[in-house]
């Protein structure tokens, strides 16, 4: 007999009693024996694939999570849910399936738990949107969930050889090097020979995106936030050490079964605030002020942009880490992980530390554990901070009464106040275009709009253009405003999720060439030189959204869907609709 009470769990509705005898066949046909049918059925989701290094990985540590799940006394089923990869889909239309492929991670995990009745779930995924994804699904099902992050990718190392210019033979290369390298090759600063050499070490082992881009911004909101058991997030996806972390999680979601500790009983309005200050701290990806409302949605939790950008502004920067800094996630992971960075945030007083963790500890308790200091290189001492404002901030103003967030971390101060002409794009191809071909000034105010969520549809990540801007030299000397999103590596006075969109004629649909706007990250203000009655004016001449030719499908679908950027950009009620919770069915 199992320990488990299986009179209160899902499972029993496909295993107990003479009326699942159909049912328990099926479970017969695939070599699971009759004890193990009436075990707690554990979902293994993953999102492996083919398409990138990020998720190769999965299936591996899939099977370690399996064995730990069976040796706690449960049975784990293994499933898979799709990915979209960004640094494939960048920079073309492929990245308007990117966000919309979250909630239908979140969809496909959701469904798949609730058609074959599993009790709990442990969730791996490497790319930028399946980790919010598998989150908001764990969220939104409320069972016992842990979730465990695939692992970065190794740095790369250029070949010295004098064909490769002296910076990307001195440092470790990443993902975001290949961008900006495409942009000095544009200009003539890089040999077609030496971006061919470039290009195939970049990126040399299985793993996501090695900087604090979106993927380790959001593996580093696992753990803050309780989901995942502390340290997991760290060692490169290559490291054996990481199925070792697979075992552990696989034995951790069968003790919060145990104790009955659901994902919302660890994901509160205090473990989304930690996790806020953690994407600040380590100046993360501009995307956590997206998919942190998002999660906090499916738990109908209130915690919207403004409030993500108020925990950014008050809690210091410290974590020296690519694209503002100079560090990459193995180094991070060497230096502590984020155990230490959460004990430098607790000596501040930053962390509420009765959240409870996936481990059935509260963080508190957790980060009391920790035995490691910070060492001044990777992880600065919150003491003396690189800075003393979150390295990602938000702004508002009459361009954006909703909001907008931008990433600061690496710029000075002089460096967060900019004032320029408008320089308006319809979409993100005419803007890329006019950077290739250098018809734009220095400091102009490049806006690109109708990039948004609904009007988009899918709001794209722009690192293809910025990157470009960089790799041209002028990453300082313009500024740039969109409806859309940035890449985590995004660089440079970079102002994303302008709202409301364009498509919702939003201010930013109203803007002209040559309209004076000023960005100050310091004051967290947005504006444009334009009176109110200009802006009615233009509002009472608008000529509606912009077509697209997304007619039909899955982004026709998402656009009619979509919500607002400052709530997460989510497509249903959320946990304040709901009237009933899975696991109690």
């Amino acid at each position: 007999m199992t320990k488990f009470d299986k009179s209160k769990l899902p499972s029993r509705h496909v295993t107990e009693g003479p009326a699942r005898a159909p049912h328990r066949s099926y479970l017969y046909a695939m070599g699971i024996s009759e004890e193990e049918i009436h075990q707690p059925l554990v979902g293994v989701a993953t999102c492996w694939n083919e398409a990138a290094p990020c998720n190769i990985a999965l299936s591996r540590q899939a099977q370690a999570v399996k064995l730990g799940v069976k040796a706690a006394e449960g049975t784990p089923r293994e499933f898979t849910t799709i990915t979209v990869t960004d640094g494939i889909a960048m920079g073309h239309e492929g990245m308007r399936s990117s966000l919309a492929s979250r909630e239908a991670i979140a969809d496909t995990v959701e469904l798949t738990m609730r058609g074959h009745c599993y009790d709990a779930i442990v969730g791996l995924a490497g790319c930028d949107k399946s980790l919010p994804g598998m989150m908001m699904a764990m969220v939104r099902l409320n069972v016992p969930s842990v979730f465990i992050y695939g692992g970065s990718i190794l740095p790369g190392k250029a070949p010295q050889v004098e064909e490769i210019p002296a910076d990307f033979r001195s440092r470790d290369l990443t993902v975001q090097d290949m961008f900006e390298a495409v942009g000095r090759h544009q200009n003539h600063e890089l040999s077609s020979a030496a971006l061919d050499m470039l290009e195939r070490v970049a990126c040399p082992s299985s793993g996501a995106c090695g900087g604090q881009f979106t993927a380790n911004t959001m593996a580093c909101v696992s753990e803050a936030i309780g989901l995942a058991l502390f340290n997991s997030s760290g060692m490169p996806a290559p490291y054996e050490s990481r199925d070792q972390y697979g075992e552990a999680s696989g034995r951790a979601v069968m003790r919060l079964l145990e104790l009955n500790i659901r994902a919302r009983d660890i994901v509160t309005k205090e473990s989304l605030i930690n996790a806020a200050r953690v994407v600040a701290c380590t100046g993360g990806s501009t995307n956590g002020g997206l998919h942190l409302p998002a999660i906090a949605h499916e738990a109908g939790i209130d915690f919207d942009l403004t409030d993500v950008c108020d925990i950014f502004r008050d809690t210091p920067y410290f974590v020296n880490l690519k694209p503002g800094g100079d560090y990459v996630a193995k180094d991070l992971y060497e230096a502590g992980g984020v155990p230490v960075v959460l004990k430098e945030l607790d000596k501040a007083g930053l962390i509420y530390r009765d959240c409870m963790t996936a481990s059935g500890y509260s963080i508190g308790e957790e980060i009391d554990k920790v035995t490691r200091e910070a060492d001044g290189k990777v992880i600065h001492s919150i003491a003396t901070p690189i800075t003393k404002t979150g390295g990602v901030v938000g702004l508002k103003g009459n361009i954006a009464p909703e909001g907008a967030i931008v990433k600061v971390a690496g710029m000075t101060p002089e460096e967060q106040v900019f004032t320029g002409p408008a320089r308006v794009f319809e979409c993100e191809e005419d803007a890329f275009e006019a950077v290739q071909n250098r018809s734009y000034a220095v400091g102009d105010v490049i806006v690109i709009r109708n990039e948004g969520p609904s009007g988009g549809p899918g709001m794209r990540e722009m690192l293809a253009t910025t990157a470009a801007l960089s790799g041209q030299g002028m990453g300082k000397k313009v500024a740039l405003i969109t409806d859309g999103r940035f890449s985590g590596a995004t660089r440079g006075f970079c102002v994303g999720h302008v709202g409301p969109e364009a498509a919702h004629c939003g201010p930013i649909a109203l803007l002209k060439d040559g309209d004076m706007i000023t960005l100050d990250a310091i004051k967290g203000t947005i504006d444009v030189d334009l009176s109110d009655e200009e802006f009615a004016k233009r509002k009472a001449e608008w000529a509606g959204p912009r077509e697209t030719i997304y007619a039909s499908g899955a982004l026709w679908k998402y656009a009619q869907l979509v919500g607002s950027t400052y709530l997460g950009a989510v497509t249903h009620p959320g946990g304040k609709a709901e009237k009933h919770i899975y696991a109690d069915l």
